[in-house]
């Protein structure tokens, strides 16, 4: 069993190495595989022998040496790779490429969900097995999920981007933003929350914003990151019902992570241009901000929608905004904003749009509309713990006979 520092160990130097082999030999998928076999060696040696002074470099060359192996194993076909590998160690940059890895994971001609995967496995450093429970696939499923990623990536040239452009970069983002959401809210089983993956999306976006740190729509990812998670312990009972926002007990939000995403929404605001990221951390800010749910400041909230709903129009953010207005201007004033995605077909069907109509039917006295929506919500969601709160909510709300 692997000690938890050398696990941590071993995660935060996968990337690093995956960056020098690739550098090296330009090859994704046979360096990745090389990497975790020398991730597996380390994981049994270190233990038993102790973690060698130059463990970045002792990782390396031993994953030099299995990539030099595989080469050598199907040598009529890999040739011209052959000819330029050596069983020398490589050398070991004091540069680390960890964002020019997480840049090609998050490839275009991936699909979401694969570059997801493919970003938890090689720059998160999470095993097949890791990234298959936190989907709730089977392990099988997740590996060729993973093993086309990389034939896909392989065949539309594996080698580093040249260029880190805004577009990539928004791949990059967006892919974090999956992978903490799923952590953060997760789409199906037992538990609300995934906090392994919400830690791993942070973890990586913090390097992005090291190495970026005057990106303002980076910045704005870390800051809302920050800002949602420092509310986890509040968001569930000890046995696992959720809590909504309006009755957490704001006591347990972690302080220090709110005053740094606080700072970080702030400093994200500098720049020329707003960005979706930037306005829904300080969305998040001034949820923050108030001591109280009805201290919220729900006019500037729906403010901010109102902005973000323009630069970057969606269905959630005008679902969202319709909270907002209902907190201003009353149940009915949200009720009638929330029909104009009636029209969108799969919003109207998601738990998220129904849970919330229940809540303001609730609050304007229909209940029977209430205990409609809220049982259509319950039976909407793969999410065990979303389905009891639902429940448990139209239950409250059901006429009686």
């Amino acid at each position: 069993m692997t000690s938890p520092s050398v696990e941590d160990l071993l995660r935060e130097l996968v990337p690093q190495v995956l960056g020098v082999l690739v550098r090296r030999y330009g090859q994704f998928e046979g360096c990745e595989d090389a990497v975790q076999e020398a991730v597996l060696a380390a994981s049994q040696q270190w233990p038993v022998e102790g973690v060698p002074d130059n463990p970045r470099a002792w990782l390396a060359t031993v994953a030099s040496r299995r990539y030099v192996d595989q080469l050598r194993s199907d040598q009529a076909r890999r040739e011209r790779e052959l000819a330029n590998a050596t069983e020398a160690a490589p050398e070991v940059p004091d540069t680390d490429d960890t964002l020019l890895l997480l840049f090609l994971c998050c490839h275009p001609a991936l699909t979401p969900a694969s570059q997801t995967a493919l970003t938890l496995r090689a720059v998160g450093g999470l095993t097949t097995a890791e990234i298959a429970r936190a989907f709730l696939v089977p392990d099988a499923t997740m590996a060729a999920r993973i093993s086309r990623a990389k034939q896909r990536i392989k065949a539309a040239g594996s080698s580093f981007p040249g260029s880190v452009g805004p577009e990539r970069l928004n791949v990059v983002l967006q892919v974090l933003y999956l992978i903490f959401n799923e952590g953060y809210t997760a789409s199906s089983g037992s538990d609300l929350h995934r906090a392994d993956l919400a830690y791993e999306a942070i973890r990586l976006a913090r390097m992005v914003h090291a190495r970026l740190p005057d990106d303002s729509e980076v910045t704005g990812l870390l800051a809302l990151m920050l800002l949602t998670h420092a509310r986890r312990t509040a968001r569930t009972t000890p046995s696992g019902d959720l809590v909504p926002l309006a009755d957490q007990d704001r006591s347990t939000w972690d302080r220090a992570m709110l005053d740094e995403g606080i700072e970080l929404a702030k400093a994200s605001l500098g720049g020329p241009e707003l960005g979706p990221y930037q306005l829904q951390a300080a969305i998040a800010a001034t949820h923050a901000d108030a001591a109280t749910a009805e201290e919220t400041n729900w006019r500037q909230v729906h403010a901010l929608y109102l902005i973000l709903e323009r630069i970057a129009p969606n269905p959630v953010v005008t679902l969202n905004r319709a909270i907002a207005l209902a907190e201003t201007e009353g149940p009915r004033a949200g009720l009638s904003l929330l029909s104009t995605l009636d029209s969108e077909e799969r919003m109207a069907r998601h738990h998220r749009l129904l849970s919330v109509r229940a809540h303001l039917l609730e609050k304007a006295g229909d209940l029977p509309g209430a205990y409609e929506n809220y049982r259509l919500a319950a039976k909407a969601t793969a999410s065990i713990a979303e389905q009891r709160f639902l429940t448990a909510r139209a239950s409250r709300v059901k006429p009686r006979p």
